[in-house]
């Protein structure tokens, strides 16, 4: 999975988000300020094509309306506005259409400044672009590859809004737990990441692990040339790559696993080799 997934393209000419403290919102008058908010926005250098074919399939997803714009068109959001949720929804599906057998998960967990004419839209988007391809709510042991082929599925989506109850194809925020450990210290990040597995519902919910680094105030005054690439992402990669390659896939185990700048080190490879374990798992047992 990659952590904004779509914030390789924000727009620092776009007003701040809704998603930002007011002060945020006053001192981004001045456009260098625009400049820095992008720095410490961007968590992705790759499109949702690229990172598709790179081999992520976990998708983190905040959106937002632009308030003052007329109409409900929905924007994906992170410090500033990205693309326009429909043509990402778009680039997905056409990957999803060459590649019959390849399944994506949508987590569609912040919603800024959205009243539920919004979210009619934008759920109404998504079914248009997804059609049959859109997996019903089901139990989640049952959503295996094989049921997902069978059924010609070939998306689920998260919805972190009440909403989701009016519509079989959107899961509950709550099957897709991802606690956060908002820390810069690596050493903490990858303490939480095994706390959080421990505690990890044994059934009934998928479970995110979010690898990622947080800035915080003071890291971004310090750094402020920088941003997060350099400061806290490219430094502490390899050693939260090395705690992937040490977990075991499973029940117990991880089961989605997310990153910043998915493309520095061999993360989605990584990742996807430790499926291996259970088919040694399977193979061992019969």
């Amino acid at each position: 999975g990659s952590h904004d997934s779509f914030s390789y393209w924000v727009d620092e000419k776009s007003p701040v988000g809704p998603d930002q403290a007011t002060a945020i919102k006053r001192l981004a008058r001045i456009s260098l300020v625009k400049k820095i908010m992008k720095k410490w926005s961007v968590t992705q250098n790759l499109t949702f094509k690229e990172q598709l074919e790179g081999g992520i399939r976990y998708f983190d997803l905040r959106v937002s309306s632009k308030p003052g714009e007329t109409g409900q068109e929905i924007y994906f959001i992170h410090g500033l506005f990205g693309i326009k949720v429909w043509d990402g929804l778009k680039e997905i599906n056409t990957f999803l259409e060459q590649h019959p057998k390849e399944v994506v998960f949508l987590d569609f967990n912040h919603f800024y400044a959205m009243d539920d004419s919004h979210h009619f839209f934008l759920i109404n988007r998504i079914r248009s672009v997804f059609g049959s391809k859109l997996c019903s709510v089901e139990c989640v042991e049952y959503v295996t590859l094989q049921y997902m082929w069978e059924k010609k599925h070939q998306v689920l989506i998260f919805y972190h809004y009440p909403i989701y109850k009016e519509y079989s194809f959107l899961w509950p925020g709550n099957k897709m737990p991802a606690p956060w450990a908002n820390t810069t210290n690596v050493h903490k990040l990858l303490q939480f990441l095994e706390t959080t597995l421990e505690e990890r519902s044994r059934y009934g919910t998928f479970h995110v692990s979010q690898a990622i680094l947080t800035p915080r105030v003071k890291t971004i005054a310090r750094h402020l040339i920088r941003g997060l690439k350099n400061t806290l992402v490219h430094r502490n990669l390899p050693m939260i790559l090395n705690w992937v390659k040490a977990q075991k896939p499973g029940v117990m185990g991880v089961n989605i696993i997310t990153s910043d700048f998915v493309e520095l080190v061999d993360f989605a490879a990584t990742v996807i080799a430790l499926n291996d374990l259970l088919l040694e798992e399977d193979e061992s047992a019969t």
